[in-house]
C-alpha cells in the first residue's frame, strides 16, 4: 500500500473521531437540558442541536470512517478515532468557560504520542486483496462475532440487575456493539464493488446481506445504549469505558482473524504501547466532560 494512501487513511480516521465526538458534545448538551418529565427519544428528535450531533457522528464521521477503511483497514482506525476525546474535553470546557488542567494537558500529549506510535506501526489491513469467502476466514469471523454477541448479552442481563454498575455495563455494551460495527464494515467494503457491478458470487452476496444487517442493528442499538447510559452516569467515565472494547478488538482482528504478520517486531510494541496510552489518555481527558452533566 502506497505510503501516501496509508497516511491519508490515518488522517481520515482521525477526522472521523473528531467529528464523532463533537457530535457527542452536542447531543449531551441537549440531553442535559431535557426536563425530567420529557419523553426521552421523542423529545430528542425535535431538537436541532441533537440532530446536528447525530449527523456529525453518523453522517460526516461515517463517511470519513468508511473511506479510511479502504486505505488502512479495521485494525488501526479505532485507535485513531480516539482523537475525538480531545474534542470532547475542549468542547465541554468551552461550554462552561473554564480551562484545561494539568492532567488534561498530559492526556492530550499522551494521545498525540499514541497517534505517532500507531502511525509508525503500519499495521494496516488490505481489505481489497483479502479472500473474504475463504472457509477458514469465514469460520474465524463467525466465532469472533458470536463471542462479541455473547459478551454483549451478558452485559445486557447484568445491567438489568445492577443499579450501581448500570452505567458502566451499558457503556461496555455499547462499546461491544460498536466492535461489531467497526469490524463488519470491512467485509462490506470488500464486497460492495462486486455487488454493485453484478459480478458477485453467492458467498459475497451473503456477506453483503449479513454485513448490512449487523451494521444497522449494531449502530442503532449502540447509539441507544450509550444515550441511555448518559442518563445514569457521567459521560467523563462512560465514553472512555465505551472505547475500551473497541481498542482491544483490533489486536484480535489483526492477528487472529486476518492472521497477518506485522512489518516488524517493533510494530507490535508500537501498537500495544499506543493503545495503552490511548486508554490512559481517555480517562484523563474524559474527566472534563463531567462538566456537561452540570449544564441545565
Amino acid at each position: 500500500m502506497a505510503v501516501n494512501f496509508y497516511w491519508l487513511g490515518v488522517s481520515l480516521a482521525i477526522s472521523s473521531g473528531l467529528s464523532n465526538n463533537l457530535g457527542t458534545v452536542f447531543q449531551k448538551k441537549v440531553i442535559n437540558a431535557l426536563p425530567d418529565e420529557a419523553k426521552f427519544f421523542r423529545s430528542l428528535v425535535k431538537k436541532r442541536l441533537w440532530l446536528s450531533g447525530l449527523i456529525l457522528q453518523y453522517g460526516l464521521g461515517a463517511i470519513f470512517y468508511m473511506i479510511a477503511q479502504l486505505f488502512i483497514g479495521p485494525a488501526l482506525i479505532p485507535g485513531f478515532m480516539a482523537s475525538g476525546l480531545i474534542v470532547l474535553a475542549i468542547g465541554s470546557l468551552k461550554i462552561v468557560g473554564e480551562t484545561l488542567n494539568k492532567a488534561e494537558f498530559i492526556g492530550i500529549f499522551l494521545m498525540i504520542l499514541a497517534f505517532f506510535l500507531l502511525g509508525i506501526s503500519e499495521l494496516s489491513i488490505d481489505i481489497a486483496h483479502t479472500n473474504l469467502v475463504e472457509i477458514s476466514f469465514l469460520i474465524r469471523i463467525i466465532i469472533f462475532t458470536l463471542v462479541v454477541i455473547l459478551f454483549s448479552f451478558i452485559c445486557y442481563i447484568l445491567q438489568r440487575e445492577s443499579k450501581r454498575f448500570k452505567g458502566i455495563l451499558l457503556a461496555t455494551l455499547s462499546g461491544l456493539l460498536f466492535v461489531l460495527s467497526n469490524f463488519w464494515v470491512s467485509p462490506l467494503i470488500g464486497v460492495i464493488a462486486k455487488i454493485l457491478s453484478g459480478t458477485f458470487d453467492l458467498g459475497e452476496l451473503l456477506i453483503f446481506i449479513i454485513s448490512c444487517i449487523i451494521l444497522i442493528l449494531s449502530n442503532v442499538l449502540g447509539v441507544m445504549t450509550i444515550q441511555k447510559s448518559f442518563t445514569v452516569g457521567q459521560a467523563s467515565n462512560l465514553v472512555p469505558i465505551q472505547q475500551v472494547p473497541t481498542l482491544i478488538a483490533p489486536i484480535v482482528i489483526y492477528f487472529l482473524i486476518f492472521l497477518l504478520t506485522p512489518p516488524s517486531i517493533f510494530s507490535i510494541y508500537y501498537l500495544i504501547i499506543g493503545l495503552s496510552l490511548i486508554i490512559i489518555s481517555s480517562f484523563l481527558l474524559g474527566k472534563r466532560s463531567a462538566l456537561l452533566e452540570e449544564i441545565k
